[in-house]
């Protein structure tokens, strides 16, 4: 899970730099909100009219489109959490504001832009993986002798 977290910070900086060197300013990490959000396939946070959408979408697209609506939800309430502290973010993204709308949230995911230095989301994910089997490899016990 670490390496989703990660490649979900990559698009955070890049799409909402502002709102991530806040969250960075607190330490707060996407393990923190996102894996209830990402587990629960955001039944537990969003209104289940509009987490249904998102299955649907997310069935459609793939394991992508869940980390977009991260950081769609993010974009949508950016000015919001920008006035928070660590606590009161930590709350807010547990449960978030009930009068959500599917157009201003889609309109938000919409805007995420899954690209990082020509890279898509799959090949940043697998860059990560790859960077993290060479670190495996250079630490293995059976290398060294």
């Amino acid at each position: 899970m670490l390496k989703y977290f990660a490649a979900f910070e990559v698009f955070f900086e890049e799409n909402l730099p502002k709102l991530f060197l806040h969250f960075k300013s607190y330490s707060l990490t996407p393990d923190i909100y996102l894996i209830d959000w990402i587990f629960t396939l955001y039944s537990k946070s969003l209104p289940l009219d509009l987490a249904c959408r998102v299955w649907d979408v997310f069935c459609r697209d793939g394991e992508e489109f869940l980390f977009r609506t991260g950081l769609g939800i993010l974009r949508l309430y950016e000015d919001i959490l920008l006035q928070m502290d660590f606590i009161h973010i930590a709350q807010f993204l547990t449960k978030l504001p009930e009068d959500i709308t599917s157009e201003k949230l889609f309109s938000c995911i919409a805007a995420i832009q899954m690209q990082n230095s020509n890279k898509k989301w799959a090949q940043v994910f697998a860059s990560l993986m790859k960077d993290n089997k060479e670190g495996d490899k250079n630490h293995s016990p059976a290398l060294k002798s």
